[in-house]
C-alpha cells in the first residue's frame, strides 16, 4: 500500500530545505527526497520525527493513499 505525504509543501511552507529537515530529524538528505517522492516509507519514528518538527499531527503529513479526503472512515 503506497503512503502519501505532505513534506514537500510542508518544507515550502516552512522555507526549508531537504538537509535542513534530514538534519532535524536524524536521516540523510537523500531519504528525506526518498520519502519525498513516495520511494521510501518511513519508520514510524522518523514519521512522527517529522510531524513534530511540523508542529502537526503525523496523520497530517502522511496518508495511506485513497485515503486523503475520506472523512467517512473516521
Amino acid at each position: 500500500m503506497k503512503l502519501n505525504n505532505r513534506l514537500r509543501v510542508l518544507r515550502a511552507e516552512k522555507e526549508i530545505s531537504q538537509q535542513t529537515l534530514a538534519d532535524e530529524v536524524g536521516i540523510s538528505r537523500q531519504t528525506v527526497n526518498s520519502i519525498e517522492r513516495g520511494k521510501f516509507n518511513p519508520s514510524v519514528k522518523t514519521a512522527l520525527k517529522m510531524a513534530e518538527y511540523f508542529g502537526i499531527a503525523v496523520e497530517d503529513a502522511f496518508q495511506l493513499e485513497g485515503e486523503e479526503n475520506d472523512e467517512s472512515k473516521r
